[in-house]
């Protein structure tokens, strides 16, 4: 298939999503944001008052929900390599959250830390399965790592992932630094994608 014809593809396939029609009628950024309403009304993820951090933001979904669910009490951070446009109530920092210039700024905006680090990063898509899965599996690695520097003991890690090999050992690797580990597939993932979601808990202090 040509690039212009996936193109053609992709948009009516997004043209023909019902959970794109909805986020578009509900003034949301993305269809996204369902998938992180139905994590969080299953798991009492987000409530008034918490540091959240969004990785890999754009174009701010997941952000403007969080925000809407603090109700103004509390910070949203979202960091992306493309620009975010303004959210009320989300700081936006655009960079790779790895360089280290722009994970310095960051952490000087926690200050005393974050209560939740999400991460609905995927990579650019090649075809290529076995690079694509490792690809995205970095980029979960990655946030996995930020989110054991910065989170406050207690504090939860949201991240998409793809079933793949690698997987289970970044499982193991959560279960290891959290008290829990759940998975979830939000109803708005589509159907024919690998994708899920691993929501670790309680991240556990030093020994």
């Amino acid at each position: 298939m040509s690039r212009r014809r996936g193109a053609r593809s992709w948009a009516a396939a997004q043209a023909a999503d019902p959970w794109v029609r909805r986020a578009r009628e509900a003034g949301w950024r993305s269809r996204a944001v369902y998938k992180l309403q139905e994590i969080d009304r299953k798991d009492r993820l987000l409530r008034p008052g918490m540091v959240v951090v969004d990785l890999g933001a754009a174009p701010g979904g997941w952000s403007q929900y969080a925000a809407t669910r603090l109700g103004g009490r509390g910070k949203v951070w979202a960091v992306d390599l493309l620009p975010v446009a303004p959210l009320p109530n989300v700081h936006v920092i655009q960079g790779d959250f790895t360089d280290p210039g722009v994970a310095a700024t960051l952490r000087a905006g926690l200050a005393g830390g974050a209560d939740l680090v999400m991460s609905d990063m995927a990579p650019n898509i090649s075809g290529v399965q076995a690079a694509d899965q490792a690809r995205a599996l970095a980029l979960a690695e990655a946030a996995a790592a930020f989110a054991a520097e910065v989170l406050r003991p207690g504090g939860a890690f949201l991240v998409k992932v793809f079933e793949g090999p690698g997987v289970e050992a970044l499982r193991a690797g959560l279960k290891a630094r959290f008290r829990a580990l759940r998975v979830r597939k939000p109803a708005a993932s589509r159907a024919r994608s690998r994708e899920y979601y691993l929501l670790a808990r309680g991240l556990r202090g030093p020994v």
